[in-house]
């Protein structure tokens, strides 16, 4: 539980800086299981980069399959800040990422454990290993702390 914690503090660290650029802070690093090193890193790049597919989890999987040269990533553990929706619980599949572990419960938007629970399908060949409510409240608390910020920010107009 000591090196999923510290590891889910490095995307945390990817969501604050998120949430700098005014992005909804999500954090994501990608961690190669053989030798314990971060490979790649990112927070969401959305709106910055006008990019509907800039969630952190898409980032962080580029980037890592650039730099190995592979479309697959099955030495490689995901700690994201918030639970992967559906788009990016796809990917993780295709990656043939080893294990997901996530923060915060997304009710709303997840694909893993709510939602359409892509890795729960017939039809989805890889299904990683996958362990929510990683260091959750921290999580939880810097999604909370942004959007009420922008709430705020509308009635203040």
């Amino acid at each position: 539980m000591e090196s999923e914690k510290k590891y889910m503090s490095y995307a945390l660290a990817e969501a604050v800086a998120a949430a700098g650029r005014g992005e909804v802070p999500v954090g994501a690093v990608l961690v190669d299981t053989t030798t314990g090193d971060i490979i790649a890193a990112s927070g969401n790049d959305v709106i910055s980069a006008s990019d509907p597919t800039g969630h952190a989890e898409m980032r962080v999987l580029r980037q890592a399959a650039r730099q190995l040269g592979a479309p697959r990533l099955v030495d490689c553990d995901l700690y994201v800040t918030l639970e992967p929706c559906p788009m990016c619980a796809g990917a993780l599949s295709l990656a043939r990422v080893r294990r997901i572990y996530f923060g915060a419960y997304d009710p709303k938007g997840g694909g893993v454990e709510h939602g359409p629970r892509v890795f729960s399908h017939p039809t989805c060949h890889h299904r990683p290993e996958v362990y929510g409510g990683i260091d959750e409240d921290a999580c939880g608390q810097i999604l909370r702390d942004f959007f009420q910020a922008r709430r705020g920010m509308e009635t203040d107009a």
